[in-house]
């Protein structure tokens, strides 16, 4: 029987169905195990996991469901409560072991030529009061350019150009005591608990790469890192070169940052200044050799393209393989907005930040950890309802693969994201998402775009 919080109607057992075969396919049950979700006796974990994925598509939560007395599972909210609050479960191992079934799934879908990248980027994670909730902090947010409530969701992505899958996370607390709003608990420093809390506290950028060799220790694999100005200063580059990844960024516009250039270190807008331009209809502005670094230095190349809405203004892409071609970079990096695109689909409809208000910090990474799950499921239900090949191995050799992004999708994506602000400027308006998320909604499987508006609507 379907569960009990889905819809009773056929798009509520097709969906049920999905979540079955994604659980069958993916072996949800034993990859709990080896993250140490797991209960020595009363209800399986796994009767309580998928209980936590549906929720989303109920537009009902536990507490409502309760009041209203549509709740009939066979545990009770206190075991609900110790599994999402449970300390010695490895959220970010789970998630990282999924998605790395997920892309296997993926890759062989498209050619061996193909190029796909991780994606890293934060997101904010607000919170309406934290003075109760653990590690609860003022972050800046990049967007509105204030500070708020909450944590940043460090995540790490990879795409292949049509789908995005989460890989892992982390949420952010304020690294300055004087930031911290909400307790601070003491923990073994052995623990994972502690770790995973010591991690927290640690700056962006060091996590950033804590993430990457969480996944390449789990056998992902990709050719590129993107990621946008907030974490490409020379230091990151070499850290990401050391990890043996390239790296393609958004070069900041800073006095501070040198690169050198003919010998002589010099800022971007030192060396843009001195450097001739190309004319005419050219793709590009100008395009140089770097070596980024102080003590150990690397070669890079630094791509600039001009702005059309604003003729004076410019963007500077940095790629630590010079031996890339310009074109290449620019429609590389365009593979990057897909993780915007994933951060909205979270919140707009996964209930990233509406369903989880609990005040302990592991049931907000178990939380988190489900959202990435119930992502990845609706990502694999897309792509197999887009490309024929998911169905069998005789469509393989008859239909194309999915079409990767053109240079002037990249190019038109980069462009027409621009705010008038510098801080601003690599940002997605609010409109362009909403119209990225329509596109996204719209590729979905009908039983699952509906249960996502009835949840929507009751929500």
């Amino acid at each position: 029987m379907p569960i009990s919080i889905l819809p009773q109607d056929q798009d509520g057992q097709e969906l049920f169905n999905a979540i079955s075969s994604f659980f069958c396919t993916f072996g949800i049950g034993n990859l709990l195990r080896k993250c140490n979700a797991q209960k020595e006796k009363g209800v399986p974990v796994i009767d309580i996991f998928k209980y936590k994925l549906c929720i989303a598509f109920s537009g009902r939560s536990m507490y409502m469901q309760q009041r209203t007395g549509s709740f009939r599972e066979a545990f009770s909210k206190n075991t609900f409560y110790r599994f999402m609050n449970n300390a010695k479960t490895n959220w970010l191992r789970f998630t990282t072991l999924l998605s790395k079934k997920v892309v296997d799934t993926i890759e062989p879908l498209t050619s061996e030529d193909r190029v796909n990248a991780f994606v890293v980027d934060d997101s904010l994670f607000e919170r309406t009061s934290c003075k109760k909730t653990e590690l609860g902090s003022r972050v800046f947010d990049h967007t509105s350019m204030k500070y708020r409530q909450g944590y940043r969701l460090m995540t790490l992505g990879w795409t292949d150009g049509n789908t995005f899958v989460p890989i892992n996370s982390s949420l952010l607390a304020s690294s300055k005591e004087s930031n911290l709003i909400g307790p601070v608990g003491n923990y073994d420093g052995r623990s994972l608990a502690a770790r995973r809390r010591k991690l927290a506290q640690k700056k962006g950028t060091d996590v950033m790469i804590e993430l990457l060799k969480s996944a390449l220790s789990a056998g992902h694999h990709a050719d590129y890192v993107l990621f946008d100005t907030w974490f490409s200063s020379p230091a990151q580059l070499i850290a990401v070169k050391d990890l043996g990844l390239d790296a393609i960024a958004m070069v900041k516009k800073s006095s501070r940052i040198y690169y050198e250039y003919d010998g002589k270190p010099l800022s971007i807008k030192k060396i843009f200044g001195i450097c001739k331009k190309r004319r005419g209809r050219s793709k590009y502005l100008l395009s140089v050799n770097v070596m980024v670094g102080k003590d150990r230095k690397i070669p890079a190349k630094i791509v600039c393209v001009r702005n059309k809405k604003k003729k004076k203004d410019w963007i500077a892409f940095i790629c630590t393989n010079p031996a890339l071609s310009e074109e290449e970079i620019i429609r590389i990096y365009g593979k990057r907005w897909q993780i915007e695109v994933f951060f909205k689909a979270c919140k707009s409809y996964l209930s990233l930040i509406s369903e989880c208000h609990s005040l302990s910090y592991d049931a907000l990474t178990a939380h988190v950890a489900f959202v990435f799950t119930r992502y990845l499921m609706i990502a694999m239900e897309q792509r197999r309802s887009e490309d024929n090949r998911t169905l069998g191995e005789i469509f393989f050799f008859f239909t194309d693969e999915l079409a990767d992004i053109t240079f002037g999708e990249s190019f038109q994506i980069i462009i027409t994201a621009m705010f008038e602000s510098v801080f601003a400027i690599f940002q997605p308006t609010e409109e362009q998402l909403e119209m990225f998320i329509e596109l996204f909604v719209g590729r979905l499987p009908d039983y699952i775009r509906n249960s996502l508006a009835k949840a929507a609507l009751a929500a």
